[in-house]
């Protein structure tokens, strides 16, 4: 799988994730976070990076708007210890990147 493949995956799962717990408990997401999942996948394919794209905790440019960014940023720091538990290959992988870049 592409290195930003992986990404798009791994933040769809954190959305899902608290959107679940937060917003919407059915398999779908609610509006703002389908909205955030759409800005992020898009970031993504933008990223000047390409495929050496460094996970977004370690990036020298910060692409998303600021209001997107707290978004993100709050998704993560929710669902982010939940993915050992949900997703654990996704979470040790993530780990992996981001000590390797």
């Amino acid at each position: 799988m592409s290195r930003l493949k992986n990404e798009r995956d791994t933040i769809e799962k954190m959305i899902k994730i608290y959107c679940h717990d937060k917003h919407h408990p059915e398999d779908e997401l609610c509006t703002d976070c389908q909205a955030l999942l759409d800005y992020a996948s898009m970031r993504l394919k933008y990223c000047k990076f390409g495929e050496e794209k460094p996970v977004c905790g370690s990036c020298t440019i910060h692409c998303y708007k600021e209001d997107m960014r707290a978004k993100v940023k709050e998704v993560m720091r929710y669902a982010g210890p939940k993915m050992i538990y949900k997703h654990p290959l996704a979470a040790i992988s993530h780990l992996i990147e981001k000590h390797r870049r």
